[in-house]
């Protein structure tokens, strides 16, 4: 194939690398959300839950969750041609929360998965971002059992910012969880420049 001039003297893209945190509560959706939207088969590190893991492992809600993550979810997006989101999905359960603090490094910023059966999860995953200043996303995930709230009554009872981004989602559809992550990507962009903004004035 004969390349045209345009194409033949564009030089090589090289891509804008992010990292993404997908967060929540325990069964809220965070493996489904990477492998729905990761463009190489995903890294998992998922165990199979036990008779012995019952009593530290509440499982109200989502009975029939037979696997848990134990380390991390990881994926990778090319939103477009220069900008490529890794994704790193982190365990939900508070016995491995001593992993959190390594995967937030370096993070851009997190989508927080949020189920309205179990609102009250992802209390400690919000929490934990407003303490260190990293912009997340509220991503609803909109299971098919579930009532159906709008965004704004999701926002009250989490009593969040009036600007984090409150997205309805279906983390099993790589569309729905793109529009995550791109609202994702502009808020934490819109943080940046406004936390500049703060530090040179």
């Amino acid at each position: 194939m004969i390349l045209g001039r345009s194409e033949r003297g564009k030089p090589p893209v090289e891509p804008v690398t992010l990292k993404i945190l997908v967060a929540g509560g325990f069964g809220v959706g965070k493996t489904t959300c990477v492998g729905a939207v990761s463009e190489i088969k995903p890294l998992r590190t998922e165990e199979v839950l036990t008779e012995a893991g019952r009593p530290v492992d509440d499982i109200s809600g989502v009975e029939s969750k037979t696997t848990t993550t134990v380390a991390m979810d990881f994926g990778r997006i090319t939103l477009r041609e220069d900008l490529v989101l890794y994704l790193f999905g982190t365990p939900g359960q508070d016995r491995f929360w001593f992993l959190w603090d390594e995967l937030a490094s370096g993070a851009l910023g997190a989508v927080v998965l949020a189920d309205t059966r179990r609102l009250e999860d992802c209390f400690a995953a919000v929490d934990y971002f407003e303490r260190r200043s990293i912009p997340f996303v509220i991503g609803v995930n909109c299971f098919d059992e579930a009532a159906r709230y709008p965004a704004e009554t999701v926002r009250r009872a989490l009593d969040l910012d009036p600007d984090v981004p409150v997205v309805l989602c279906d983390a099993r559809q790589r569309d729905s969880v793109k529009d995550v992550l791109v609202a994702v990507v502009r808020h934490a962009m819109a943080y940046a420049a406004e936390h500049r903004q703060t530090v040179t004035t």
